[in-house]
């Protein structure tokens, strides 16, 4: 049966609206480079499945993976060095290490990150430390405690004069990210042995703050939103990009990431810092939409071990 003018009008209205939603959608809610995981869950070693070479991409991203020659490195089968990486993988983030890719690890995989690697030259930086001294009579006894702050390869850091850092900002930063960026510096000023300022317009400053998106020629190309959301180097190199991909917010909200907790990270690595494996610590490499963190007391004996303060 043909259908009513109104029926007809009042579908086309509905169709409509259902294309202009579609269109005006958030960039928060696109998918996550990081998705392709969420469909890989219970495959393990022997398996040839879909999307497992990009898998590999991802853990070689982030330091865990590297096959030689880049034999099997785009292929889908779930091999031995695969299986490898995973259970490192897994055991730093406190995932009991099957080397099967689980419900965890699923979860831990798919969630927004720092993009600095957590392996770096090989060298696995979120092994924790275990330090052992003396007590205060001297005896035989020890105290044996497990620190899980890291540093890069080298503990590379500023020089023992260099205690006053300043900072810029690219001309490409959103004015209303500044003071987000400007507080964090101000709690690692008041945590630490360094004092901060912004440079002024005839300074060259010592750390530089910018917004760039995918390949933006320091060799750490973005990934769009919902995978990694920032990066910095290592000392005395001084970027720190966030990822203008990204839905960014000045007070926390469920549907954007924290400006300030991601700048508290980042300039944890401006001064030397890897990624911790304690989740409340804020050189933790994971963050959630709308998560917010402060400085924690792994972050502050992290950056007084590095300096000996």
């Amino acid at each position: 049966m043909p259908l009513k003018p109104l029926h007809f009008f009042s579908l086309v209205f509905i169709l409509s609206s259902v294309a202009n939603a579609k269109r005006q959608m958030p960039s928060d809610q696109k998918p996550s480079p990081f998705d392709f995981i969420k469909h890989l869950e219970g495959c393990h070693k022997g398996n040839n499945t879909k999307d497992i070479h990009h898998l590999k991409h991802y853990l070689h991203q982030f330091g865990y993976l590297d096959y030689p020659n880049q034999i099997h490195a785009n292929d889908d089968d779930i091999d031995d060095l695969l299986e490898s990486a995973l259970k490192t993988y897994q055991h730093n983030y406190h995932i009991k290490p099957t080397g099967t890719l689980d419900t965890e690890t699923i979860t831990k995989m798919v969630t927004p990150r720092c993009g600095n690697p957590d392996i770096v030259n090989g060298t696995n930086t979120m092994l924790p430390k275990s330090n052992k001294r003396q007590n205060s009579t001297s005896s035989p006894t020890s105290i044996h405690t497990v620190s899980h702050y890291t540093f890069f390869p080298g503990n590379l850091r500023w020089p023992p004069s260099k205690t006053h850092l300043t900072y810029g900002f690219s001309p490409n930063t959103p004015a209303n990210a500044i003071d987000p960026v400007v507080r964090a510096f101000e709690k690692w000023d008041s945590a630490t042995h360094f004092t901060f300022s912004r440079a002024q317009n005839n300074q060259r400053p010592d750390l530089v703050i910018g917004f760039h998106r995918r390949d933006h020629g320091d060799g750490a190309p973005f990934d769009g939103p919902g995978g990694a959301l920032a990066h910095a180097f290592a000392p005395t190199n001084g970027r720190f990009h966030y990822d203008s991909d990204e839905t960014w917010s000045v007070a926390p909200a469920t549907n954007a990431f924290h400006l300030e907790t991601v700048a508290l990270h980042e300039i944890g690595h401006l001064l030397g810092l890897g990624h911790s494996s304690v989740e409340g610590a804020i050189m933790y490499a994971r963050i959630q939409r709308g998560a917010t963190k402060n400085l924690h007391a792994d972050d502050i004996q992290g950056i007084r071990a590095l300096y000996n303060v």
